[in-house]
């Protein structure tokens, strides 16, 4: 499969650095996967690895590199690291219900795959532009589908924080919202990306991503551009992006290949 991955993390203006991301490849399929996790003191960031190491698990251990159901294997991934993340609050004693949100995107026999439980958002860029993007499980996008507050006022509202869904809360809060196959085409564009990231930056810039020379350079002036922004009130900034195509080097590898971005070395 021929395809360019990146991937940056910032711990903004915080005092914990709660995001979580990371890749997998075999020579058949392609995994990325973000986690933002929640909950400060309450070990959100340890829910949102937990999230991350079970997808890359998971991708590991599939027959002959690829999944038989890419749909079935993104909705029981999840749930796996759901029940997970409450498995180890249960053993360590933690307390509270440290959680976090998740995105993956799987691509394999030239389609792809997302899903997703959360504010962090999975986006398609095709010709300069958002050809698809997750629908946020949020107050403020409850209120936008509503009617109440525009798409526009999504971004200020001050419960913008607040998530409706997420893996390692409360069970009856979570659920898996899976997309169906989507073909894909040359030189299309996968983003991943937490709310610091996204939040502050406009559907026309992700869009700019397209035609980047140097994804790599482009994501970081991207994560520079949302942390100016939000000044010192910037939320942890973390995003994945891989370009698909012909253009791209070819990845060959005999087992999976597993590269989750150590956070504590990302600062930029």
């Amino acid at each position: 499969m021929k395809f360019a991955v990146h991937q940056v993390n910032h711990i903004g203006g915080r005092k914990y650095n709660q995001d979580r991301v990371g890749y997998s490849y075999t020579n058949d399929a392609l995994l990325l996967v973000l986690a933002d996790g929640m909950g400060g003191h309450l070990h959100g960031e340890i829910a949102a690895q937990i999230a991350v190491n079970t997808f890359m698990r998971a991708f590991s251990h599939l027959e002959r590199g690829r999944a038989q159901e890419p749909e079935v294997f993104l909705r029981l991934t999840m749930r796996d690291g759901h029940d997970e993340i409450a498995r180890y609050v249960r053993e360590q004693q933690l307390g509270g219900h440290p959680g976090t949100t998740c995105v993956a995107a799987l691509v394999q026999d030239g389609q792809l795959w997302f899903a997703h439980a959360g504010d962090s958002r999975f986006y398609l860029l095709r010709d300069g532009a958002v050809a698809n993007v997750t629908k946020d499980h949020s107050v403020v996008q409850q209120w936008a589908d509503w009617g109440i507050i525009t798409p526009a006022e999504m971004k200020t509202h001050p419960d913008r924080n607040k998530i409706t869904n997420c893996l390692g809360g409360v069970d009856d809060m979570f659920y898996v919202e899976v997309s169906s196959g989507i073909e894909l085409r040359d030189n299309d564009t996968l983003l991943l990306c937490s709310d610091g990231f996204w939040s502050p930056l406009t559907d026309g810039e992700l869009g700019d991503l397209c035609a980047a020379p140097s994804l790599q350079d482009a994501l970081i002036e991207m994560v520079d551009r949302a942390l100016s922004r939000e000044g010192e009130g910037a939320d942890n900034t973390t995003a994945v992006i891989a370009r698909l195509g012909n253009a791209e080097q070819e990845n060959r590898t005999d087992m999976p290949v597993c590269m989750v971005l150590d956070e504590r070395s990302t600062s930029i």
